[in-house]
């Protein structure tokens, strides 16, 4: 359920509606808008039935909420949430651009890759120290010795790091390190590991699973907010349907549709997308047309001796190229990079 609170409350105002909610058995989230403060009743909605909670000092309304993910919702918040990262602001005006190898290889490497993507004009260093990989016989990270390359590439270049976790016993460590908790898509549906990164309070970048639903996605994210984490980003890294020519298929309608249920950014993955270095840059600029807040890109120093995901990481000359085209095309469409 959705309560709307009276213009003007103070804040004791507003914790007696919330210690009344709480009395029900429910938890409270508030959302402070431009114009209305709501509190969402999170639980057993049926607690609430017949209560009376309309007429109680201070609120306005009762409302449900129909949809089965209540605080990622844009029935639970209209406007869009802004986090900020070192600095940096998500989900405004500005396009982010996260770019990096997709595996950490070694110190040499990351920073062959995270210099050139600096001076090209991205705005985040992605990498990764924990892989997923599909054969246990492929290499499968350095862990936290590729953690302490990625913050020392942070420190020579003062890009923000974004990086992967598969496992709650691995939060710890990873939240020590990155500045942004990366769950992918084969994770998307690990509850243990999203409640806890929820509890981290760290932000958190959540991609599509390879079939998930958007409500499924959705849901997904309902759990890290749930624990009271609302710095989370959606990112669209492409479905798996029975198309063979291209890794994924990149869902680009999912930005929009994404932008109009939920109130969070929305970031677009071309490079998993596709799996093809040659279509990354198209993807890119249409996912950027199509109204994503940032684009999450493999760049690599040497793609042909990657030791993950090769053929489908941009060169830093290809990479710096495309840089300039997204910032037309963010240009066209009333935004900046």
């Amino acid at each position: 359920m959705i309560v709307v609170l009276k213009p003007g409350l103070t804040p004791e105002e507003i914790q007696r509606v919330v210690k009344r909610i709480e009395g029900f058995g429910l938890r409270a989230h508030i959302s402070v808008g431009k114009e209305r403060t709501i509190i969402g009743a999170i639980g057993d909605e049926r607690l609430l039935v017949d209560q009376g909670l309309e007429s109680f000092p201070g609120v306005e309304k009762v409302l449900p909420i129909l949809k089965p993910y209540k605080l990622v919702g844009r029935e639970f918040q209209k406007e869009d949430t802004l986090i900020e990262v070192c600095g940096r602001q998500i989900g405004g005006k500005r396009i982010h651009i996260m770019a990096g190898p997709c595996s950490v290889e070694s110190r040499e490497q990351v920073l062959a890759a995270a210099i050139p993507v600096k001076e090209a004009g991205a705005t985040f260093i992605r990498g990764g120290a924990f892989k997923p990989r599909t054969s246990p016989y492929t290499f499968q990270g350095l862990g936290e010795e590729g953690l302490n390359y990625l913050a020392h590439a942070r420190q020579i270049t003062g890009l923000p790091i974004i990086t992967e976790v598969l496992d709650p016993r691995d939060l710890d460590v990873v939240c020590r390190y990155t500045d942004i908790v990366q769950i992918g898509a084969r994770n998307m549906q690990n509850f243990k590991l999203l409640t806890e990164a929820g509890r981290a309070q760290k932000p958190v970048m959540l991609k599509r699973g390879m079939s998930a639903t958007i409500q499924e996605f959705l849901l997904s994210a309902e759990y890290i907010a749930a624990e009271g984490n609302r710095k989370i980003i959606l990112c669209e890294r492409g479905i798996r349907t029975y198309e063979t020519e291209t890794r994924n298929t990149l869902d680009l309608s999912a930005v929009p549709v994404l932008k109009r249920l939920s109130h969070l950014p929305v970031f677009v993955d071309p490079s998993h997308g596709t799996g093809r270095w040659d279509l990354v840059g198209p993807m890119a600029l249409a996912g950027i047309a199509a109204g994503a807040d940032g684009l999450l890109i493999e760049v690599h120093p040497n793609p042909e001796e990657a030791l993950s995901d090769g053929p489908q990481s941009l060169k830093p000359k290809k990479f710096a190229i495309l840089m300039e085209q997204i910032r037309r095309v963010a240009q066209a469409i009333g935004r900046e990079v």
